[in-house]
């Protein structure tokens, strides 16, 4: 099923965007001309009756955007295949001893080496999707990969491995 949004324009004010789940719950969120937003749930028996609401300064709402955007993005990549067609997504940590530390992800040979496609890269709050191989591996990152169990555990071993 897909998701139904509706847009509604606010004359003078701004423009509603609304995301009716699939129980009926409606949530939207409220663009203002000035640039604010505000996240809004209504009333199931009355779409226009909020029952409760956050203002979000354009820099709050584009965090919370974000947020809300990697989470969904780990959870399609996590539900991948989830092993039943012989592909899993796994999330492995840079080791603090690993020698591809502070050196460019294309060092690792990651996909040549294993046949794993490292599709993400988290580090603290910022998600990198689609790391180019210029990406310098940091201390902590957490590698989010896509592969064969036994692809997986290889490329595990290679990130671990210590020595050059």
């Amino acid at each position: 099923m897909g998701v139904r949004i509706e847009k509604i324009d606010l004359p003078g004010i701004g423009v509603r965007h609304d995301v009716v789940t699939q129980a009926g719950q409606r949530i939207g969120v409220l663009s203002y001309r000035d640039g604010n937003r505000e996240v809004a749930l209504y009333d199931p028996e009355d779409p226009d009756a909020i029952l409760g609401s956050v203002e979000l300064t354009g820099d709050e709402a584009a965090a919370l955007s974000d947020l809300l955007g990697h989470a969904a993005l780990l959870s399609q990549l996590s539900g991948l295949g989830g092993g039943t067609i012989g592909l899993y997504t796994e999330q492995l940590i840079l080791p603090a001893d690993s020698r591809f530390l502070d050196r460019p992800l294309g060092d690792t040979q990651a996909r040549t080496r294993t046949g794993t496609s490292i599709v993400a890269i988290l580090r603290g709050k910022d998600v990198i999707a689609s790391p180019t191989p210029a990406e310098i591996l940091r201390l902590d990152d957490l590698i989010v990969a896509v592969g064969t169990r036994e692809g997986l555990d290889k490329l595990d071993s290679l990130l671990a491995h210590s020595q050059v």
